[in-house]
């Protein structure tokens, strides 16, 4: 059996995930980055993207995080996320529908607080659908 690290998702509601696992990839606020067994110490920035979780040298399950924040040990990987969800529960169709909402408010909004809001969270649907895109790729 290869060796394996402790990898833990944690959600501002929950514990999503806590498995040994081969190599965790995370979205790093300044790139992707793989950890392994032994991987140095590292804190890092989450920016939106997908977590991959690989098993036997191929990736297991893929989820998406909304940002948040890492640390990495050499027997642990924690990634605090702003938001996580796995990617087939992402629906594509919904997902469009809330863009094309959130567009037409921060078009007709003058308050500019509703306009930030709706920049922040429609730059997170651009990322899961950036994400779902990516997937169907692979």
């Amino acid at each position: 059996m290869a060796a394996t690290l402790e990898f833990e998702l944690v959600s501002p509601e929950r514990l999503l995930r806590s498995e040994p696992v081969e190599m965790v990839v995370v979205p790093g606020g300044e790139g992707n980055f793989g950890v392994l067994p032994g991987h140095s110490l590292l804190i890092s920035t989450v920016r939106p993207g997908l977590i991959e979780i690989y098993e036997a040298g191929k990736v297991k399950d893929r989820i998406f995080v909304a940002g948040g924040f890492a640390e990495v040990t050499p027997e642990r990987c924690t990634v605090l996320a702003d938001e996580a969800v796995p990617l087939p529960d992402l629906n594509r169709a919904a997902l469009e529908a809330e863009a094309r909402e959130l567009e037409g408010r921060l078009h007709n909004s003058t308050d500019e607080a509703v306009k930030a809001n709706a920049r922040r969270v429609l730059a997170v649907i651009d990322a899961k659908l950036i994400a779902l895109n990516a997937a169907t790729a692979h």
